[in-house]
C-alpha cells in the first residue's frame, strides 16, 4: 500500500460506515449492446449497487468462465471497441455517483500504451483497474503510472496464495483486495462453508485494505454468509446470466432481491 489512500478506498470506507456489506457488480461493456449496458447500469445504481466493474471486451478473457466469455465474444461481434468502451465509461462516471473500475486484460493496455491508458482512465473518472493477467512483479510500469495518477491497481488473492504472496500483493495494491472464493475461472459453483470462512480470515490477516469476495456469489444466502467476513460482495457471472436469459428487465429484480 502507498502512504496515501486512493479515492476508491476512501469511498469504500465511507460507504462501509453505513452498510455491513457493499455490493459490486460486473458488466461487459457493449453486451448485448451499449444501450442495454447503460440501462443495466442505471437499474443497478437505482437498486443500491455500491461500485461497479466495467469490463472492456477482449477476445481471450482467460480468467473468465463461459458466461462472461460468451458476453465478451457477443460484445465484440456487435462492434464493441476499446474506444467505444472508454466513451461509455466516461458517460457512466459523469451520470452516476458511485465508483467505477475497469476490468480488462494486459493486451489492451499494451496496445494502447500503459501511460496513455492510465491517463485516460484518470481523465474520465475511472477510479481503479483490475488486470488479472498482469502480476505486479511484471507490471512495474503499470503500477508506477497508476500511483502517479492516484488510481487503484487492484490485485487478486486466491486459495493458492501463500501468506507471503498475499503480503506482496497487498504491498502493490490500492483501493481493495479482490479475493476469489475458489480456484478456477468465474461462473462456477462455490461452496460457502467453514473452509471459505477460514480462507477469508487468512486474507484479512494479510491486508489492511477492504476485502472484496467474488467468483460464485449469486444469492441472498451468499450475501448473508459474507456479511462480517468481507467488505464487498462481487456479483459477476450471475448478473450476466440473468441478462442473457431474462433481458434487461430481469436485472433490477435480481439486484433488488440481493440487497433487500
Amino acid at each position: 500500500m502507498a502512504e496515501y489512500a486512493t479515492r476508491l478506498e476512501e469511498s469504500i470506507r465511507a460507504a462501509r460506515q453505513k452498510k455491513d456489506l457493499l455490493l459490486m457488480t460486473h458488466i461487459v461493456l457493449g453486451y448485448p449492446d451499449f444501450d442495454s449496458s447503460a440501462r443495466v447500469v442505471e437499474d443497478m445504481v437505482e437498486a443500491g449497487v455500491d461500485l461497479m466493474e466495467l469490463q472492456i471486451p477482449f477476445s481471450e478473457p482467460m480468467a473468465d468462465g463461459p458466461v462472461i466469455l460468451k458476453a465478451n465474444a457477443e460484445a465484440l461481434k456487435s462492434g464493441a471497441t476499446v474506444e467505444r468502451s472508454f466513451e461509455m465509461a466516461e458517460w457512466l462516471t459523469q451520470r452516476f455517483d458511485i465508483p467505477f473500475l475497469f476490468m480488462t486484460y494486459y493486451n489492451i493496455l499494451f496496445c494502447q500504451g500503459i501511460d496513455k491508458f492510465v491517463s485516460r482512465c484518470q481523465s474520465i473518472g475511472i477510479q481503479g483497474c483490475i488486470v488479472p493477467d498482469l502480476p505486479p512483479a511484471e507490471g512495474q510500469d503499470y503500477l508506477d503510472a497508476m500511483r502517479a495518477a492516484r488510481l487503484a491497481p487492484v490485485h487478486i488473492f486466491t486459495p493458492n496464495s501463500t501468506p507471503q504472496r498475499m503480503q506482496f500483493l497487498d504491498q502493490n495494491s490500492e483501493g481493495f483486495i479482490y479475493s476469489v472464493a475458489r480456484k478456477g475461472v468465474t461462473g462456477k459453483e462455490t461452496s460457502f462453508t467453514d473452509d471459505l470462512a477460514d480462507y477469508l480470515s487468512t486474507c484479512r490477516e494479510n491486508t489492511s485494505l477492504p476485502l472484496a469476495v467474488g467468483f460464485g456469489v449469486k444469492s441472498r444466502e451468499d450475501i448473508e454468509f459474507l456479511t462480517g467476513k468481507a467488505d464487498i460482495a462481487v456479483i459477476g457471472s450471475e448478473t450476466i446470466r440473468v441478462l442473457e436469459t431474462e433481458g434487461v428487465e430481469g436485472v433490477r429484480p435480481f439486484i433488488d432481491a440481493l440487497v433487500a
